[in-house]
């Protein structure tokens, strides 16, 4: 798939209106973002060393222009597949709100600003895993895996997963075992949290010929993939804990919220669909998931402040 020079049926005839700050806005998935900013600031809290406020502040701005423009740049690529998806129809460029140049050059700037300015202001170690993080997803996980293979989600899946390690090493200035289970943390979260959403909007990515797992493999082999994922993710949240670099607060937060993660997952993996129905098992693990995330890295940071 490459980016169609071809404005998308949903434009208007007379061509893109003017540009809005809004619809700039958009072309940065704010929703996505916000849970990448909230997982980068954990781990940058929770590391063992602090940095000054200003210092920290620019590390996690540049985070979110990283993500922001990293996003722009999928959402560039994708105007065409947008276009035909429901979900993803009402966007800036199917919409014909924005035009693809500005959109690149809006993704452009922010993901180049973000990687300067972290390297000249915090450090180039985490410089270079944004870096790392942006061409990740914007070219390995959109360009390469998405429109290619099945198994986008779980090789794809570390895009989303830099964000703690980021503001980690922007705090410590070193790579070390925390930050790494904690990226390794949201690459196990990721594919059932993905093909939750997948089982319910199947027919969108089959329109447009993504081969997203329930498309390719069918409803059976991906909801018991997701449960698969589910059971390893228990287990991996809690060795944080057990290799002593967190205390109780967060292994027993992760022990109840992974154990109703995996109770919500068995409903989606052992499920059997007979007639069309509101795919409400899959819905609850989605939006669990997501509450999960936000509440599971709460809890890092709340452990770092309280002993118990």
């Amino acid at each position: 798939m490459t980016p169609s020079t071809t404005i998308p049926s949903t434009q208007p005839a007379s061509g893109p209106l003017p540009a809005d700050w809004r619809d700039l806005f958009a072309l940065t998935k704010p929703r996505v973002m916000s849970l990448v900013i909230f997982t980068g600031l954990c781990g940058l809290i929770a590391a063992p060393e602090r940095i000054h406020p200003v210092l920290a502040f620019t590390a996690i701005l540049c985070i979110a222009m990283g993500a922001g423009g990293a996003a722009a740049l999928n959402q560039w690529w994708e105007a065409d597949i947008d276009a035909g998806m429901k979900r993803t129809a009402k966007r800036p460029l199917p919409q014909g709100r924005l035009d693809r140049t500005t959109a690149r050059d809006f993704a452009g700037v922010l993901c180049a600003v973000s990687v300067f300015l972290m390297g000249f202001a915090v450090g180039w170690l985490p410089a270079a895993i944004l870096a790392i993080s942006i061409v990740y997803y914007a070219l390995i996980y959109t360009v390469w895996l998405k429109p290619r293979t099945p198994q986008n989600i779980v090789i794809g899946g570390g895009a989303g997963a830099f964000p703690p390690l980021i503001g980690w090493v922007a705090a410590t200035g070193e790579i070390t075992t925390m930050p790494i289970l904690l990226f390794a943390i949201i690459f196990m979260w990721t594919p059932p949290h993905f093909w939750a959403l997948a089982l319910f909007v199947k027919s969108d990515y089959a329109k447009v010929g993504i081969p997203m797992m329930p498309v390719v493999a069918g409803e059976k082999s991906t909801r018991r993939q997701i449960l698969i994922y589910a059971v390893l993710l228990l287990p991996l949240t809690m060795v944080p804990w057990w290799i002593g670099g967190t205390g109780a607060v967060y292994g027993i937060s992760a022990l109840v919220l992974s154990s109703l993660f995996l109770l919500l997952s068995i409903r989606v993996g052992l499920r059997t669909r007979g007639e069309e129905d509101t795919m409400k098992p899959e819905k609850q693990l989605f939006a669990y998931s997501v509450l999960y995330l936000f509440a599971l890295f709460a809890a890092l940071v709340l452990d770092r402040f309280v002993v118990i």
